[in-house]
């Protein structure tokens, strides 16, 4: 039930609630019964409700795995940029040799398969100077390790034929073989909480989009069968756009 996000059940009431207003709507427009137009308008409401689930459920699925992944691949570089070289080049060794790599330690030296490998995990992408001071050091045949590349560092990899690991590699290397350092440096970074969320809704830049909604919705109570709703809706985000101005927070 985790898949099941607040946005998800917020957009699929929303699709409901649309199809309903809307069926009956058309349906009263045609002169229907009013229990018929109900009955017929609730049915068709459930069955767009349900088709919207199964649509937004598989697309929810995938971002919170990809967001997973993507969290779980920044607490790894976060650790690899902050552990101690030796370790870091340990961490590597071990998971070049469960991923089948002839590969070992020669002093402060890292080998797989016959190549010296340089792991260089920055805070920031590896720049140019850092990529030809390395070229100076190690010559040609090395295999620079780092979380990411500027795009000048990438143009002089290139010119000179070296070969990189970069983030996506070397987060699949470690998942993959299972070597993944545990526990990581600062491994649980605390999440945005709903209370930090909700800061960041009701902060005083948001009071425009309040304002401009609820005048269009003001506006579409003129030319609808049923204008209470919008005037409803209407009101209250013009309110909560008067409210959001005058206490909301600063914007983050």
């Amino acid at each position: 039930m985790k898949k099941i996000s607040f946005p998800m059940i917020a957009d699929i009431l929303f699709y409901t609630a649309c199809t309903w207003l809307f069926s009956l709507c058309i349906l009263r427009y045609y002169r229907t019964a009013l229990p018929v137009a109900l009955a017929c308008a609730c049915l068709l409401a459930l069955a767009a409700g349900l088709l919207s689930f199964l649509l937004l459920y598989g697309r929810n699925r995938k971002k919170l795995l990809s967001r997973k992944e993507r969290e779980a691949q920044d607490r790894l570089l976060f650790h690899l940029a902050l552990e101690k070289p030796e370790r870091v080049r340990a961490a590597l060794l071990s998971a070049l040799l469960a991923d089948g790599k002839e590969a070992h330690l020669q002093g402060d030296e890292l080998n797989s398969d016959g190549n010296v490998v340089v792991p260089l995990f920055m805070m920031e992408p590896v720049s140019a100077d850092e990529t030809a001071r390395l070229i100076r050091t190690h010559g040609e045949s090395f295999t620079l390790v780092c979380n990411a590349l500027t795009a000048e560092a990438e143009k002089l990899i290139s010119s000179f034929g070296i070969r990189t690991m970069c983030k996506d590699a070397v987060y699949d290397l470690f998942t993959r073989t299972g070597t993944t350092p545990d526990p990581l440096i600062c491994g649980n970074l605390p999440r945005k909480g709903v209370r930090s969320k909700l800061r960041r809704s009701f902060s005083k830049a948001n009071a425009r989009p309040f304002l401009a909604s609820g005048a269009v919705l003001l506006a579409m109570s003129l030319f609808t069968v049923f204008p209470v709703y919008y005037i409803i809706a209407g009101s209250v985000l013009l309110f909560t756009a008067i409210a959001v101005r005058l206490f909301g927070c600063a914007a983050p």
